[in-house]
């Protein structure tokens, strides 16, 4: 999906939060966009917050599940004081609307 809407992709996955916090560092310089799914680590990680925050495109957080129907502690995710939106819920289709979302944001 994100070659037809005229975006170039690159896909990282780690469960380490050093990892992410790198990789969003790397961002500044090369991304013109982020969409994140930092899974629990969204609860709990102000590195995370704190590499998003000095980003400055356009931010789509993604939770495949729906974070409202788990457990309290869920409801507030610290990644999302950064985000330009937040898409829950809607399994994989949440990371193509967050690339059309992305494709939107970004025209001029």
């Amino acid at each position: 999906p994100a070659a037809a809407l005229g975006l170039s992709l690159a896909f990282r996955q780690s469960n380490h939060e050093g990892v992410l916090v790198d990789w969003l560092q790397e961002a500044l310089l090369h991304a013109d966009a982020l969409v994140i799914n930092a899974a629990g680590l969204s609860y709990s990680s102000v590195p995370i917050l704190d590499a998003l925050l000095a980003f400055v495109g356009p931010i789509l957080v993604a939770n495949m599940g729906n974070i409202w129907k788990r457990e309290r502690f869920r409801h507030h995710s610290y990644l999302s004081k950064a985000a330009t939106g937040v898409i829950a819920g809607l399994g994989a289709l949440g990371y193509e609307l967050a690339l059309t979302a992305v494709a939107e944001l970004l025209k001029p």
